[in-house]
């Protein structure tokens, strides 16, 4: 008890001394930290962050970043876009869960960047927070498959709750698996808590980010840390026998199978909605049944993968059909649009117990930016995660590169900037990593 008071006095001196070294080190830290809290909570952190910058606007300058520029122009964009929307009030209601976009980037043009030290100390810390929320997590889930049995509790969004979602929260534990991995001398402690989170990324089951986080840790390995220059091919394939392993244990493999099994092997388990199974004739489409079907039933149900192809399908057929590619349909707009090809397609579209598939965005962030801000929502996007590579590339911090990667990745199959908690976590990331120090020009 007495090792662990003077640990955590030491932990509050050090916040202390680097608050005292940059003014908003401690309101950045709590406003990381706070992402996977309920957006109450991290709102607060976000007025405090920006009182902070206040505060000090006698003592600061603007210091333009061209890298962090294009998340303000998205966000100027996504407000644009009510005056051509096709749901104003939709737009309206949406503006707000964005506005991160806009703050946190404004106050980096307004302050000296963190220094590389206390990046790495804002990075140490949030990802010892991250630790704590995976215990809370796992003795909670513990708890209830003692009381119930139920081994799905331990796995999923059943693990973390389907509004903190499991695919981002796979995302937030990756980064701080990271930073305990790529520590070239780790005591007993680090080195368990590493584990700890690579068991729980696997936990989550996020098909797409367990394959990239596999290929981020042989990457690491293999090209990166010291040790790895060492391995013979012999260790190599070991390692990759035994990651693999992963694949093929009980719920996780089963993650993995119901995207590529046939119809007549599926279980209604793996849809993107719970299936009532007392319905007759439930169907579980296919891959190609969701790009090719004509018609769909209220008794057909679709897997992750396959319902991310139905939405491809629909955004492909609504710009062949409208004359949109350079608006869009405006922030939050395009459901109406998604709810008419459901009504045309006759999917399913809930009932009083839950939501239908028409209520679901595009789970893709490269074609929700396209369909609802048009081309040049678009190529913000991809503007902003070319410069984000370009600079991970650049700096060799393998963290940085982990970061760059996994959102390349999760864009494939979330909107997660269309949520609050993925502004706030890719904003303030994305800051972070390519915010730099002010350069005065030359004189000639």
């Amino acid at each position: 008890m007495e090792n662990t008071l003077v640990f955590l006095s030491n932990v509050w001196q050090d916040l202390k001394q680097e608050n005292k070294q940059h003014f908003l080190f401690l309101p950045f830290l709590l406003l990381l930290c706070t992402i996977p809290m309920s957006y109450g909570v991290n709102n607060v952190l976000l007025g405090v962050f920006l009182l902070s910058v206040l505060l000090k606007i006698k003592e600061i300058k603007l210091n333009f970043q061209y890298s962090i520029f294009p998340l303000i122009a998205l966000f100027l964009l996504m407000g644009t876009s009510y005056f051509w929307s096709i749901d104003t009030k939709a737009t309206l209601k949406a503006i707000p869960k964005e506005i991160g976009l806009l703050l946190i980037p404004l106050c980096f043009m307004f302050i000296k960047p963190f220094s590389i030290e206390q990046k790495q100390k804002i990075i140490k810390y949030y990802s010892f927070a991250m630790v704590v929320y995976v215990a809370f997590y796992l003795i909670k889930a513990i708890v209830r498959f003692l009381l119930s049995g139920d081994t799905n509790v331990l796995f999923y969004h059943e693990l973390v709750t389907k509004e903190v979602n499991a695919i981002h929260v796979s995302v937030y534990i990756s980064i701080a698996f990271f930073y305990f991995f790529t520590k070239e001398v780790k005591s007993r402690l680090e080195t368990s808590i590493a584990f700890l989170l690579f068991v729980f990324v696997f936990l989550l089951s996020s098909k797409n980010i367990i394959i990239v986080f596999i290929l981020l840790v042989l990457i690491e390995f293999f090209f990166f840390s010291k040790s790895g220059h060492k391995m013979r091919l012999r260790n190599l394939i070991v390692l990759g026998l035994i990651v693999s392993s992963f694949l093929f244990v009980g719920k996780i493999k089963d993650r993995f199978k119901a995207e590529f099994q046939s119809n007549t092997e599926k279980s209604i388990s793996h849809t993107v909605l719970d299936i009532d199974k007392s319905l007759e004739g439930v169907h579980v489409l296919s891959i190609n049944e969701a790009w090719t079907n004509e018609k769909f039933t209220p008794n057909d149900f679709f897997p992750g993968t396959a319902f991310r192809v139905y939405q491809a399908r629909m955004f492909f057929e609504l710009f062949q059909e409208e004359n949109v590619f350079w608006t869009g349909y405006g922030l939050n707009a395009s459901y109406k649009k998604l709810e008419e090809k459901a009504i045309k397609y006759d999917v399913f579209r809930g009932n009083e117990s839950q939501e239908g598939y028409q209520n679901k965005n595009f789970h893709n962030q490269y074609i929700q930016n396209f369909a609802e801000l048009g081309f040049f929502g678009f190529l913000i996007l991809i503007t902003l995660i070319a410069l984000n590579l370009k600079n991970a590339t650049k700096s060799k911090d393998f963290i940085q590169i982990a970061f760059a990667v996994l959102m390349i990745s999760l864009f494939l199959t979330e909107s997660f900037l269309w949520r609050q908690r993925g502004v706030m976590f890719f904003t303030l990331f994305y800051c972070l990593f390519n915010a730099k120090e002010y350069l005065p020009l030359k004189k000639l």
